[in-house]
């Protein structure tokens, strides 16, 4: 299932429209990352698995890219995802 944008960007402030963009770049990424690896699970062709993988790879690598991004423009971001960084190492005991 691929995501839709999430919301009218055509009216937000710039500064809400940047974060907007990395978030939307990043969901993108993450749908492509997982159409290629359910595409790369359906073959038995053994190039055809390993050049899915690969490009799923990739998308992986935009995603951290896209999520770089949000970080120096967000940083609201940067201190939630350390409370759930600590959460869950928390419950990891």
């Amino acid at each position: 299932m691929l995501s839709d944008i999430p919301k009218d960007l055509s009216k937000m402030s710039q500064e809400e429209l940047n974060k907007e963009i990395c978030r939307v770049g990043m969901i993108a990424e993450l749908d492509a990352v997982n159409l290629y690896e359910q595409l790369a699970a359906m073959t038995d062709n053994k190039l055809i698995k390993d050049v899915l993988l690969d490009i799923a790879k990739e998308e992986k690598t935009h995603m951290g890219e896209f999520q770089t991004l949000l970080l120096m423009e967000d940083e609201e971001q940067v201190k939630e995802l350390e409370e759930g960084r600590e959460e869950v190492e928390e419950l990891k005991g």
